[in-house]
């Protein structure tokens, strides 16, 4: 098992050098970045931290518009550093991008605290955060840029399909209840689980050979979902629930 990757967001040198020191000394793997516009350039070429520390207040943009293009490409968990306690500010980053909030000043031990607390809650397999993954002979994919690559033929995933296929693949060999995949995919939004199928369906078509006889996301009848890539004999997985029309 590799290191966790931190993606830090921090304008403030001096901030920015204590949080990424005592992250490294503590097994760490810390990148860490003064703006927005940078870190995702990273992220891209680089491939998805496991976790994004995201300062509020940077140079040329907010943390809410960094956080919704992380989340653009998968459902990376978030905390915010931020020195405004602003209920309103932290209501709106609770619900719709991050997954806790830790305010300035802080002590470096909470803040450790904090972020394992998220891991905890979090799936997450060693391969994940490497920029291009390889499942089989079959599939890669590229949540950065929003694609997979199925028998060498490249397909464009929608924001919310690439949520949908980062939690499910988080989760790979366990299934993802229907209501655990509605909370991550729209934390802010009241959906229901016809929306979720409809999604499915569709990420389906593109990764699927046969999306009506399905290889990597299996169906577990009024429950949830796995991702596998070698599906299994005997559990009662089924994909034929998926007939929808467009």
């Amino acid at each position: 098992m590799g290191k966790t990757k931190i993606l830090l967001i921090e304008d403030d040198p001096g901030i920015n050098k204590l949080i990424s020191d005592y992250m490294t000394a503590h097994g760490f793997d810390v990148t860490a970045f003064s703006d927005g516009p940078e870190a995702i350039d990273h992220v891209q070429m680089r491939g998805l931290p496991h976790i994004a520390l995201i300062d509020l207040t940077l140079p040329t943009t907010h943390g809410f518009e960094i956080s919704s293009r992380l989340k653009s490409m998968a459902d990376v968990p978030i905390i915010f550093i931020t020195a405004t306690s602003d209920t309103d500010t932290v209501v709106q980053g609770l619900r719709k991008y991050a997954e806790d909030f830790i305010v300035k000043p802080f002590e470096l031990r909470e803040l450790e605290a904090r972020i394992q607390v998220v891991l905890a809650r979090m799936p997450s397999l060693d391969y994940a955060s490497e920029p291009i993954i390889h499942i089989d002979d079959n599939l890669n994919i590229d949540f950065a840029h929003n694609r997979i690559v199925v028998n060498g033929k490249a397909y464009g995933l929608t924001p919310t399909e690439s949520i949908l296929l980062h939690v499910l693949l988080r989760n790979a060999g366990r299934v993802v209840e229907n209501r655990l995949l509605i909370a991550r995919v729209w934390p802010s939004e009241e959906v229901y689980e016809d929306t979720l199928r409809v999604h499915m369906h569709r990420l389906r078509r593109k990764l699927e050979a046969d999306s009506h006889h399905p290889h990597y996301i299996r169906t577990e009848r009024g429950i949830g979902y796995m991702f596998t890539v070698r599906p299994p004999e005997g559990h009662g997985l089924e994909g034929d629930d998926e007939l929808l029309t467009e």
